[in-house]
């Protein structure tokens, strides 16, 4: 977790990420990206009010290489710093009986994705629910660990990264970095992009596939069979002997199956699919529990 402060914080964020900075408020947490000047997404983010600061989470792994570069612009901005809070700390929570262990009966408050709840210091944030219609929830605490009460059963990172799979959430890691225009992982339709804000980092490209209808490829979900491991990031998928398409997450949910999410061209996702290098390996495609409706069939 890293937190924004200074006189130039909104402005700094307005130029370099793909959401509008007003619409984040102490009521409304929302995703953005932050992308290339060709467009390509190398940091997935969410932005979360907090006082006049706005806090971030960045993929441990990157986190150091993401907010160095983010740095060199923010030299432009005199008194506004970007640090990692060391003692900041974000819990996943699934299912709603766990968001009321944390917040209260308030916690029914929160019916949709990006809605925030203040508990304390910290804040309650509701997020995508999975395929099953589960809620899901993120609890940041930024400056004071509140403990996590007892009756809220614990979780394996891997099922909550099984859980963002199944709400079509993805997640880049250094094999996916720079490698999607943020409309690809399907971001503006988990409020993640503002198209009619002005001008950022990568607006223009970004801009003008999403005006001239210009996208071809998009993420899908899907499950995968008798594997004995799940696909690395990466790795293609073939229909008709041709890439296709290929994968941005992928984790095993039982000894021989899992489920991924994957870019995949709109022409080709009907089409039977497989994995490059993984023959004996069946997929199904699975739905999505939002809608795209650039993956649709034309109806020209």
């Amino acid at each position: 977790m890293a937190r924004i402060s200074g006189p130039g914080t909104d402005k700094f964020v307005q130029g370099q990420f793909t959401q509008h900075v007003d619409e984040v408020t102490n009521e409304q947490s929302l995703r953005a990206a932050a992308c290339t000047h060709k467009g390509r997404t190398y940091c997935l983010t969410r932005l979360v009010r907090s006082g006049e600061d706005l806090l971030m989470d960045f993929n441990t792994s990157q986190a150091e290489a993401t907010i160095t570069h983010l740095k060199k612009y923010l030299m432009l901005f005199r008194g506004t710093t970007l640090e990692t809070l060391s003692a900041g700390r974000i819990i996943g929570l699934i299912g709603k009986a766990a968001a009321v262990s944390v917040g209260g009966e308030e916690a029914d408050s929160l019916t949709g994705p990006g809605q925030v709840l203040k508990v304390g210091d910290s804040h309650l944030i509701r997020i995508e629910n999975t395929a099953d219609h589960t809620a899901r929830y993120e609890w940041w605490q930024a400056t004071t660990e509140q403990p996590v009460p007892e009756d809220i059963p614990e979780i394996t990172p891997e099922q909550w990264l099984a859980s963002s799979i199944s709400a079509g959430v993805p997640w880049l890691t250094e094999a996916s970095q720079e490698a999607y225009v943020p409309q690809m992982l399907n971001l503006q339709h988990l409020q993640g992009v503002h198209f009619k804000k002005g001008c950022y980092t990568g607006q223009e490209v970004i801009a003008r596939m999403h005006f001239l209808g210009q996208l071809k490829k998009s993420l899908h979900r899907l499950s995968f069979n008798n594997a004995h491991q799940a696909p690395n990031v990466g790795t293609k998928l073939l229909a008709d002997g041709k890439a296709v398409g290929e994968v941005v997450n992928a984790l095993m949910t039982g000894d021989l199956n899992g489920e991924m999410l994957a870019v995949i061209r709109h022409d080709a996702s009907s089409k039977v699919l497989s994995l490059d290098g993984m023959d004996k390996v069946t997929i199904s495609l699975q739905q999505l529990p939002y809608a795209v409706p650039e993956q649709l069939p034309s109806e020209t």
